[in-house]
């Protein structure tokens, strides 16, 4: 894996090395051009690559925020119902305790019967709690499958005027360790994406 990582970092510096020439190589002619015919040399062009910072992007990204609202009020009831039967649990548990110390039940297989029916329901309490968590797992990876293909979509869209030959993410996994905030592209893209959002909503 981090081969392929390797591999992916190195075809991108190639990549980025190759524009730069082809930038620096394309300006030398025009900013000769430029000089012949009095215009200033000043003017830089940028390359036609863009970054978006993804922290900032979730951050202020609306279905972001409305989706975690979502999913954390489900979370919120899911945990209330768990902690009220755990509730139930545990004093039917201490109920079964005091019945026991006082010799309360009738016969044995009578308490045995009782003790078999709390570790059951012990066992159900823990099924249903790491049922929960997986369907709180699976509900965040719908949701990250939705917020990319909605940023990618978007992306595709938004780029038709734009022409940016790359568009790079911030993130340590593509390994972007410097760019001038010039080509930082975020704010557009986000108010772009809520504005889009809220003509949904």
């Amino acid at each position: 894996m981090k081969n392929v990582n390797y591999l992916i970092n190195g075809v991108l510096a190639a990549a980025i090395v190759v524009l730069f020439a082809m930038q620096f190589s394309s300006k030398k002619t025009s900013q000769g051009d430029a000089t012949a015919s009095g215009s200033t040399v000043s003017e830089v062009e940028l390359l036609p690559m863009a970054y978006i910072d993804v922290d900032s992007l979730l951050k202020n990204y609306n279905f972001v925020k409305d989706m975690n609202e979502v999913l954390l009020s489900k979370q919120e009831k899911a945990r209330l119902n768990l902690n009220e039967k755990v509730r139930q649990l545990e004093n039917e548990m201490r109920e079964f305790q005091r019945k026991v110390e006082n010799n309360a039940f009738l016969s044995r297989e009578r308490a045995e019967s009782e003790q078999n029916r709390l570790i059951k329901k012990q066992q159900e309490l823990q099924q249903l709690e790491q049922r929960l968590s997986m369907d709180f797992m699976n509900e965040q990876q719908k949701v990250n499958e939705q917020l990319r293909d909605s940023i990618n979509s978007f992306i595709k869209f938004y780029n038709k005027d734009k022409k940016y030959h790359m568009i790079l993410s911030n993130t340590q996994e593509d390994n972007l360790f410097y760019a001038d905030e010039k080509y930082n592209i975020t704010s557009d893209v986000v108010k772009a994406l809520n504005s889009r959002y809220n003509v949904k909503k």
